[in-house]
């Protein structure tokens, strides 16, 4: 018979179509009857699975006449199997054991304990006013003694300076309040060629000038130097509190320090250089990217207002890869070549614990070896009577 479709033709002028049937000749009739035929084929096969015609993974297939064919089997990883590490056909009658957040057992004391808030760090009494001593075995060493002789004095002394600066940091409401000095920093200054302390640079705070001059006399160093505490350089150092220059000491290099001061008045014919060129520096240790601390060093007064206090060099703290490139960045400073400084100094340093907070106990060591006797000071002070625990001194956090 024929085909028969319908149509939907649009009338004008006429907002309903009108239904008609057409009938298509035989002859025309016989190419659709094939598609629809392979098509309907085509979308059979999609479901069939033709046998294997070799063996896969020691299977037979249709080709070995000794067994039927068989189908691999092959495991999808989309079969929505729950393959959970903790499913276990054994159900235990105890109780789970609770564990922390981070999977660890957890104890009875960490159970019970309430949460502990922590506020602001509290400043120290001391803060506010910070100094830099440079002190030079070789500048201010008065006994006439030659260098190995210098550096096996400042080697034994290390422990009591260390120990002299802790008892100026470690006080509390209770014990040794009476101490006006905050010790921050004790940096071991090393020669050029890196292999023994030639000096250190000890950054302190404090609101009175003579207590500061008082502590760097009685540094056990500077004693055993048998120098004038007047020659020792003593400055107030503007440290920049800005987050784009407290880069991580050792971090692309090691640490180094860059000592700069500046030529006198009379050299530079009364021109102020060094407020032309204070923003062209302030760029170039900001793009370095490897300034640990910086700031100018000013004369030291007794109150930071004084007008007199005016900025006579500065003192940065970078990274270096090695001397060469330490060298190279102080020297393309750009207040250095546009002639501000009569002389700058580079060296490398060691930063010595003046606080005692970070003492770790060698497991390895029986407590007699050098290792511990860092941990021996703590415990020393300790049984004395000073607060060396961290939260009995908040405010020592550097």
């Amino acid at each position: 018979g024929n085909i028969k479709r319908t149509e939907r033709i649009k009338q004008t002028g006429s907002a309903q179509g009108t239904r008609r049937t057409m009938s298509l000749p035989v002859r025309r009739r016989a190419p659709l009857l094939l598609a629809a035929a392979a098509a309907a084929a085509s979308v059979a096969s999609a479901f069939v699975v033709s046998p294997p015609a070799a063996s896969l993974f020691g299977i037979r297939t249709a080709s070995s006449p000794s067994t039927p064919a068989t189908p691999p089997l092959f495991m999808s990883s989309y079969d929505m199997s729950d393959y959970s590490s903790s499913s276990s056909d054994y159900e235990s009658d105890e109780p789970a054991e609770e564990k922390t957040e981070f999977g660890g057992p957890l104890d009875e004391d960490d159970a019970e304990s309430d949460v502990k808030l922590h506020g602001p760090v509290p400043l120290s009494k001391n803060a506010g006013n910070r100094f830099v001593a440079l002190i030079f075995d070789k500048a201010l060493d008065r006994n006439g003694r030659d260098w190995e002789e210098m550096f096996e004095n400042r080697t034994s002394l290390t422990h009591d300076h260390v120990f002299h600066c802790r008892k100026a940091n470690l006080y509390n409401e209770t014990f040794n309040y009476q101490s006006m000095v905050d010790v921050l920093y004790s940096y071991q200054v090393l020669s050029s060629c890196a292999s023994r302390p030639i000096g250190h640079l000890l950054v302190m705070e404090s609101t009175d000038l003579s207590q500061v001059k008082s502590f760097v006399s009685s540094d056990p160093v500077v004693q055993n130097l048998n120098c004038d505490p007047e020659d020792i350089p003593l400055y107030r150092w503007r440290h920049i509190k800005d987050h784009t220059l407290r880069i991580d000491d050792g971090r692309y290099g090691g640490p180094n320090v860059l000592i700069q001061f500046d030529r006198s008045a009379e050299e530079l014919g009364g021109m102020d250089l060094r407020s032309r060129v204070e923003q062209s520096k302030l760029e170039y240790l900001i793009k370095s990217k490897r300034v640990i601390a910086a700031g100018p060093l000013h004369l030291p007064t007794a109150f930071k207002s004084d007008p007199s206090s005016v900025p006579v060099g500065d003192l940065v703290f970078f990274n270096a890869k090695d001397r060469e490139e330490a060298v190279s960045f102080a020297e393309n400073d750009p207040a250095a070549e546009a002639g501000l400084y009569d002389n700058m100094r580079v060296h490398k340093y060691n930063s010595l614990d003046v606080t005692g907070k970070f003492v770790s106990r060698n497991t390895f060591d029986d407590g007699s070896g050098w290792y511990n006797s860092n941990l021996r000071m703590k415990d020393e002070m300790e049984d004395v009577g000073y607060p060396v625990d961290d939260e009995q001194t908040p405010w020592l956090n550097w």
